[in-house]
């Protein structure tokens, strides 16, 4: 079980996770998030992988993959135009970290189309479609 953290640390910390949830597209760097919240980029990001199990890195990088499938699915946009409008400054970077979490590359995530039907709930669509690392995806599966 994590040790605890105190109220005003994941106040600090929720708000800064809001922010990349909020300001995805745009260039965020871990020293930028923790000068916003008055706490050294070392510590803030202890502190969020205590209390979120994953890097801010990670946590962006999923936000950033979760926003592209849906606009793979819901869009005409290029992939090149996808890439750019979720914040990715490459379209190598974008096509290799997507594939990481979603498990195939962007185009054939678009051509294969969302796994689930018309008429799902949102809420439901959002966890059949969640990105998944691949250490994740091992996990559930076995050793």
């Amino acid at each position: 079980m994590p040790q605890s953290q105190d109220v005003e640390t994941l106040t600090l910390l929720r708000r800064a996770r809001d922010r990349m949830d909020r300001e995805f597209a745009q260039p965020l760097d871990v020293e930028s998030l923790a000068r916003s919240v008055h706490m050294s980029g070392g510590h803030f990001s202890r502190q969020f992988r205590k209390a979120y199990g994953e890097s801010p890195y990670q946590y962006l990088m999923t936000r950033r993959i979760e926003r592209a499938m849906s606009l793979l699915r819901s869009s005409e946009l290029s992939v090149t135009d996808v890439c750019f409008s979720v914040g990715f400054q490459s379209l190598g970077t974008f096509s290799t970290r997507f594939t990481e979490l979603v498990g195939v590359a962007p185009s054939v995530y678009r051509e294969q189309g969302a796994p689930f039907g018309p008429g799902m709930l949102p809420c439901i669509a959002r966890q059949v479609t969640r990105p998944v690392r691949n250490q994740e995806a091992r996990g559930q599966s076995g050793p």
